[in-house]
């Protein structure tokens, strides 16, 4: 299990984070979706819809991988995960709840230190 948080810190540390939901805003696409935290994704790297690994920027830092989301959205039929960098407990909590919805849903599995 090591070696998987091990890869998932270089594919981290040798991208940018592009922040293309800030905190407080609403999806373009989607005007109710609000996003309660920074959402965004890795430059070139790729998740399960073809586009950047997703990420959720909590508040923690320095920012590091603490968790991930692994989601599942009927909708878009997909499944990816989802990188949480640097979320405390409530944001987790907080995270948790965004994903687990009609029709999303997720678990998070946080990493041992």
């Amino acid at each position: 299990m090591l070696d998987f948080w091990q890869k998932l810190d270089s594919l981290f540390e040798s991208a940018e984070i592009v922040l293309d939901h800030p905190k407080g805003t609403y999806h373009k696409d989607w005007p109710d979706l609000y996003f309660p935290l920074d959402y965004g994704y890795l430059t070139n790297t790729k998740g399960g819809d073809g586009e950047g690994i997703d990420v959720w920027l909590g508040t923690i830092e320095p920012k590091a991988i603490n968790a991930i989301a692994c989601t599942v959205d009927i909708t878009k039929r997909d499944a990816e995960i989802k990188l949480l960098i640097g979320c405390n407990d409530e944001e987790i909590a907080i995270i948790a709840e965004f994903h687990n919805g009609r029709h999303q849903s997720a678990i998070i599995i946080r990493r041992d230190h």
